[in-house]
């Protein structure tokens, strides 16, 4: 500490950029603190520090005997509970989780210590630096709320466990999705809505959330016993109702829980297969060597879809590449909502048939495809849909969805298939097969990493810069938090250093991603959060400079 106070006097009232000789390792009396990256200037983003720990001076050794869900959970809520810590001083910002527990690097577990990696912006009077300020904020405010945050008996360690808890039940419940034929789980007394369009926090008096006895399911969760709720069995599965009744939200709160939460969400003991991908329309996006054949074939011009690519793709192209993308990069279940989908590769019903014959029409609607993902390729979809009843014919599932209430009217929907028979003829051929691996060019990555000057710069979910180019991210809902971007710009950074062609770019994440310590090959950032390899790839899908064959 005595270093960094003498360095901070040789600076004082020297030019802003002086902050760059405070780089380095300091020792205080109870932790090691590391400044590892400088602001340039005061409008810059804020010094990349770190400050660790030894077990022996926490009290918390006991967490390295858990399990490795249990840890993340744990450094989730140390992560939390620092940022409550430092909310009123706005020099210091840690990475700040949200409603769901990822495995982030903004508190990390070594053998020997605790490490929090966060933010500090180095204070000046424009571009001069002040070094009363700067040492009073690292010398003694910002000590004060590492030690508390680092401390068993500064933690409220109840909430601390059932935080943990929480999470390992939500872990060992979605392992039992498999065995029990499910593709997702849904609770009793779960809250679906969230408080507004732009909050994940749960509705206040919402209505708890009950299982139709027929759907009616038990699972067992390590701390908490038995479970009972709603299993969305795989296979096709149709969400119904009049508009706002609560099919959406209830899509919403399922492809949401592809990630735990923590307690107090409302979602907390809802699970879903965590290789479901949500697919919708999304006009203008880029197409990189796709096949579409199942979908869509015979466009005008002789133009081939068995290798399509485009740079402006329309909305049923779009979401049929969506499709194929995900099974490509290992999906299991397919989420689809009406409202966000292209009408035209949804259905084509008989009177279009009638008027239009198919030998004009290049599009063959998922209705006449979906039954072949499920018996062929061993594909689940859950449907929203509240204006196609000709998707009735193939659902094996029919959940109607009654002021916010589930109500199993498969049967019933049965009964009108039988009564009210489609007249409308089915198209495509008899057959599926899975889409061809891509090979991925390395070589087109590193160039656009030079081109840019190495810059991988993520601001919130919605967009990422790799390089020179920025990518359009905000049709991609399953994206939890914006440092799960951070990680796939870095981890494309790693996949570039390689050279030649990468055969299948979705295992190779997947082997990237597999261990505890995947972060290790990674900056000491604090500001990244591991993301799902479906995630990687549908990034990576809309990179407009990325090479695929």
């Amino acid at each position: 500490m005595q270093l960094l106070e003498a360095k901070l006097h040789k600076i004082d009232r020297h030019n802003y950029r002086s902050y760059s000789s405070l780089r380095g390792e300091y020792h205080f009396v109870d932790f090691d603190f590391f400044i590892d990256i400088t602001q340039s200037d005061p409008f810059a983003p804020a010094s990349r520090v770190r400050a660790r720990r030894k077990w022996s001076l926490t009290d918390l050794e006991w967490l390295k005997e858990q399990s490795p869900d249990y840890q993340r959970a744990a450094r989730d809520f140390i992560a939390r509970h620092f940022a409550e810590l430092a909310q009123q001083i706005n020099e210091i910002q840690i990475d700040r989780p949200g409603q769901a527990v990822l495995d982030r690097t903004a508190v990390v577990f070594d053998d020997d210590a605790l490490e929090l990696r966060f933010r500090v912006d180095l204070p000046s009077d424009g571009r001069t630096i002040i070094a009363k300020k700067t040492a009073n904020l690292l010398t003694f405010t910002m000590p004060k709320i590492i030690r508390r945050a680092t401390i068993a008996r500064e933690l409220p360690m109840d909430e601390l466990k059932r935080h943990c808890e929480t999470v390992e039940d939500q872990v060992a419940l979605r392992k039992q999705l498999a065995d029990k034929g499910l593709m997702a789980f849904v609770a009793d007394d779960s809250i679906l809505p969230r408080l507004a369009g732009n909050s994940d926090l749960p509705m206040a008096d919402a209505l708890p959330f009950v299982s139709p006895e027929s759907l009616a399911v038990e699972l067992e969760a390590p701390h908490r016993g038995k479970i009972r709720g709603m299993g969305v069995p795989k296979g096709i599965t149709m969400i119904v109702g009049g508009g706002f009744h609560g099919k959406s939200t209830l899509l919403n709160a399922i492809e949401n829980s592809v990630y735990d939460h923590i307690p107090g969400d409302g979602r907390e003991y809802i699970v879903t297969d965590e290789s479901a991908s949500k697919i919708r329309a999304e006009d203008g996006r880029c197409v990189h060597n796709v096949d579409l054949t199942p979908y869509i074939s015979n466009l005008p011009m002789g133009k081939d879809t068995s290798m399509f690519s485009t740079q402006n793709a329309s909305g049923s192209t779009s979401q049929a590449s969506w499709l194929q993308e995900s099974i490509e990069a290992g999906s299991n279940a397919l989420l689809i909502d009406e409202d966000t989908s292209a009408s035209n590769f949804m259905i084509r019903d008989e009177r279009m048939q009638a008027l239009i014959a198919k030998d004009d029409e290049p599009i063959t609607p998922l209705v006449d495809r979906i039954s072949l993902l499920r018996d062929q390729l061993d594909v689940s979809v859950l449907l929203v849909m509240g204006g196609s009843g000709d998707y009735l014919d193939v659902a094996d599932t029919v959940i109607q969805m009654h002021n916010y209430q589930a109500l199993d009217v498969t049967e019933k929907a049965k009964g009108v298939v039988a009564s009210h028979p489609t007249r409308r003829q089915l198209e495509g051929s008899s057959e599926i097969a899975r889409p061809r691996t891509r090979k991925l060019n390395r070589a087109g990555l590193k160039a656009q990493l030079e081109d840019g000057k190495f810059r991988i710069q993520v601001k919130d979910k919605t967009s990422m810069r790799f390089g020179r180019e920025f990518i359009d991210l905000q049709a991609l809902e399953q994206v939890a938090d914006s440092s799960q971007l951070h990680a796939i710009g870095w981890l494309w950074f790693q996949i570039a250093q390689g050279k030649g062609w990468e055969k299948s770019p979705s295992k190779a994440f997947s082997q990237m991603l597999a261990s505890d310590e995947w972060f290790r090959t990674m900056p000491n950032y604090g500001d990244i959060a591991k993301p799902r390899v479906i995630e990687v790839m549908a990034v990576l899908n809309r990179m407009r400079k990325a090479e695929f064959k």
